[in-house]
């Protein structure tokens, strides 16, 4: 058995996308996905990307990928990596893909200089939890993630200062 790990390229992005609707199957969020392969290419392979795709491969085999973007810290003073999504297929799991994965976008964390390198994870998701703290991550507790979509990001986006 072969891993390999190799940056997408935009002819991967009908295989980016059919990762992204796995992986909101297994998360049980399929109705939240409303990317296409158009809105994919412009916002990964533009000249100036939002973010960047790992492909993993198993014996040659598209198997899982990762999708990261850099963040910043004030505190350090120094830019991030956020790991965005992590996928790899059932049938590929336990075969050590998903830790090539998270090493490669750690290795190019390492390489671009970040102080951080971050991500969320489901807290129902106890084998990814139990996977990640195996790496030596830690889990901020006291820490919540805040959205805004849709409506109330147009609305404070219209918003003025008082």
């Amino acid at each position: 058995m072969k891993l390999a790990i190799r940056p997408a390229t935009a002819a991967d992005v009908p295989l980016i996308l059919q990762f992204i609707r796995e992986l909101a199957d297994y998360e049980h969020l399929t109705h939240e996905v409303t990317a296409t392969e158009e809105k994919l290419r412009a916002t990964l392979f533009d000249p100036r990307p939002f973010a960047e795709a790992l492909i993993g491969c198993v014996d040659g085999e598209p198997a899982g990928f990762a999708v990261f973007l850099h963040n910043y810290s004030t505190f350090l003073a120094q830019p991030g990596l956020y790991l965005e999504d992590l996928f790899v297929r059932p049938a590929f799991r336990k075969l050590g893909l998903g830790k090539a994965l998270i090493a490669a976008v750690a290795r190019i964390a390492v390489e671009r200089g970040c102080g951080r390198y971050e991500w969320s994870v489901l807290d129902w998701n106890t084998p990814s939890i139990a996977f990640y703290q195996s790496l030596g991550a830690e889990m901020h507790g006291d820490w919540r993630r805040m959205r805004l979509t849709g409506a109330p990001l147009a609305a404070l986006a219209q918003a003025t200062a008082r």
